[in-house]
């Protein structure tokens, strides 16, 4: 399954959206910038691609069953607008800001992003799960911190936030060893 290219029009879930660019592509799929009707909205299309990493199921189940269960934790994060699981498309709120990692890039004071998704994770894991604490998965908009990715596992210590996702909170050994390895980040 290709990409889609920007400027196409994609018809889902009953719409028609115009794909203005790609926000992003991650291990479940490639997510754009689109408008419709309503407006900005963000068009996500499931990818099949391999990752070496991590095991999927069925994605697009997982998407929708991941949102019910983020929805049960009062994260901050965009509303489901629509899913089209035939053509394996999510359609969701847009959240305009800069993602987290960008902050880290560009020296921002992560301090006050950081007491904000260690509000995130213990909220996830009093029901149990972990979100994907990467921070390309969060948006900053007038100072709060959104989960854009609808991502969650059953809760594993060696996975929350201290252990594994803090590593790249700030310009740190392993978030630089990242950008080494993904130039195109900068």
């Amino acid at each position: 399954m290709e990409p889609y290219k920007i400027g196409e029009t994609v018809a889902a879930a009953g719409k028609t959206f115009r794909l203005i660019s790609l926000l992003g592509h991650g291990k479940g799929g490639y997510s754009y910038l689109a408008e419709c009707e309503d407006g900005h909205v963000v068009l996500k299309r499931i990818h099949h691609e391999p990752c070496d990493y991590y095991r999927f199921g069925n994605k697009i189940e997982a998407e929708i069953r991941d949102y019910q269960r983020l929805l049960e934790t009062g994260i901050r994060m965009p509303k489901m607008l629509a899913a089209d699981p035939e053509q394996e498309i999510i359609i969701k709120e847009y959240i305009s800001g800069k993602t987290a990692f960008a902050c880290v890039c560009d020296g921002t004071d992560m301090d006050p992003l950081i007491s904000q998704v260690k509000e995130m994770a213990e909220k996830a894991r009093s029901f149990g799960i972990n979100i994907d604490y990467f921070p390309t998965n969060f948006i900053v908009r007038e100072g709060l911190i959104w989960y854009i990715d609808y991502e969650c596992n059953d809760y594993m210590e060696e996975w929350n936030f201290e252990n594994w996702g803090s590593r790249y909170w700030n310009d740190t050994p392993d978030f630089r060893a990242y950008l080494r390895q993904h130039p195109e980040m900068l």
